[in-house]
C-alpha cells in the first residue's frame, strides 16, 4: 500500500472537471461504487489515483 502522504485527494468539484461530467455524475458514480471515496464531515475527497484509473479503462468494460 502507498503511504497517505504520497496520495492526493480531489474534490467532487476536481474530479468532474478532469472526466467532463457535472458534479452529480460524480456524486452517482461514488455513490454506486464505480469510484471510490472517502468522506470528510458532508463532503467527500476521491483519490487521484482512482480517477485517473477510471479514465483509462476501456469503456467496453464499463458497466
Amino acid at each position: 500500500m502507498r503511504d497517505l502522504s504520497d496520495m492526493r485527494f480531489l474534490t467532487v468539484a476536481e474530479v468532474a472537471e478532469m472526466m467532463r461530467v457535472s458534479n452529480m455524475t460524480v456524486y452517482r458514480m461514488v455513490h454506486s461504487g464505480d469510484l471510490p471515496a472517502v468522506r470528510f464531515g458532508r463532503s467527500f475527497r476521491i483519490p487521484e489515483s482512482a480517477v485517473v484509473a477510471a479514465i483509462e479503462t476501456p469503456i467496453s468494460s464499463v458497466g
